[in-house]
């Protein structure tokens, strides 16, 4: 499927035409609280609603349950809605993204049955709208929900979006941390994708234009320009097409507990992982387990480095590490009780998407280096 992208532009004319081509009269609204604080979007559906029904589930919350989802999907079918849209960051999208899957479902989803079922294909005309540039979720065919305590990864294609509205304005009342680690999110995204064992021509094109975009993007990003936004919008979105097709590999890996045991954000937490881990993979090719070999990996460290403006992989490593220590983001502390916590905590599956083989005392000895040790 080719998403199509649209903007905000001449006061969400794009929109309107999406909404008049799709023949829709009621429109299914995932979104949370957050979009109150977006004045434009919600003086337009204010105007949307006089010509329009529009049905509003915000009945889910961050890490969204597997039983938020079954009343979203008992409220989209008594809505008799045309469409689905969804707007703000990875808990509404991942929400709107089950409702639309398990819509067609047989039964009403009680005690987990959407869970069981085998996933049938819908065409349902799905519209998402990212408040954030990181995750890039909105290009993605995976999900994240829990059920009775247990992560539940989804994944279909039938998910992904038909179309993406992309409106600058959206990011600019974002807080300057939020926006340095969805940024960093995005970035590591495109480099991770670019060197999984999975990747392909394709995605590593894909990971080629993000990265290149953030580049091009990240100071007028920062400085919340509309252009920077614009642009950033566009990598994290370029991104996620990349990890579509890759999935991410032991940085991403190796930074879900961070955030939990230090509360940093997960862009942070993935930027803090990748720094040092790129410039550990360039000295342990020889540990290559990706099936095109040592040669090819080593290319494809070449290929990031040129996509970063870099001459040489080493350099393409250091200007990461730079960037990362330009944003001032922190770099907490831990103890040997901690390490041993982060140690334990890696998903073997991701393992297997990245290039070089890692052992335990390799992840160990990398944790010592992407955090601080507290003496």
């Amino acid at each position: 499927m080719q998403q199509r992208i649209i903007s905000s532009e001449n006061e969400y004319e794009q929109l309107d035409n999406w909404l008049e081509e799709k023949g829709v009269s009621t429109l299914f609204l995932v979104c949370d609280s957050s979009i109150s604080f977006l004045k434009d979007v919600n003086a337009h559906l204010e105007e949307l609603s006089a010509r329009m029904n529009i049905v509003r589930f915000d009945e889910f919350q961050p890490n969204p349950l597997y039983e938020s989802v079954v009343l979203g999907v008992k409220r989209f079918r008594e809505s008799g809605a045309q469409a689905i849209a969804a707007i703000g960051g990875g808990s509404a999208m991942d929400t709107a993204k089950c409702i639309k899957l398990y819509s067609n479902m047989v039964g009403d989803g009680e005690d987990g049955s959407f869970l069981k079922q085998e996933i049938l294909p819908n065409r349902i005309p799905f519209l998402a709208m990212p408040t954030t540039a990181g995750t890039g979720s909105e290009a993605t065919r995976y999900a994240v929900i829990y059920y009775e305590g247990a992560k539940q990864s989804i994944a279909d294609y039938s998910c992904i979006p038909d179309t993406v509205l992309m409106d600058a304005g959206v990011l600019k009342t974002l807080p300057a941390y939020q926006k340095k680690s969805t940024m960093m999110d995005a970035f590591c995204h495109a480099i991770e994708s670019f060197w999984s064992v999975n990747s392909t021509e394709e995605s590593r094109r894909f990971s080629r234009s993000a990265i290149e975009t953030v580049l091009q993007h990240m100071e007028g990003y920062l400085a919340n320009a509309e252009e920077g936004n614009k642009g950033m919008l566009l990598a994290a979105n370029l991104a996620g097409k990349a990890i579509n097709i890759t999935q991410t590999t032991a940085g991403h890996a190796m930074c879900y507990k961070l955030t939990s045991l230090f509360g940093v954000a997960h862009g942070h937490a993935a930027a803090l992982c990748d720094r040092v881990l790129f410039d550990w993979m360039l000295t342990h090719t020889d540990q290559c387990i990706d099936e095109r070999g040592e040669d090819f990996l080593k290319q494809v460290f070449g290929q990031i480095a040129d996509a970063m403006g870099c001459g040489s992989a080493q350099e393409a490593a250091q200007k990461l590490a730079d960037i990362f220590a330009a944003l001032d983001l922190e770099i907490p502390q831990a103890d040997e009780e901690q390490f041993e916590v982060l140690k334990g905590s890696v998903n073997p599956v991701r393992l297997k998407n990245h290039p070089i083989k890692l052992t335990e005392e390799d992840i160990d000895m990398l944790y010592h280096k992407i955090l601080r040790v507290k003496q």
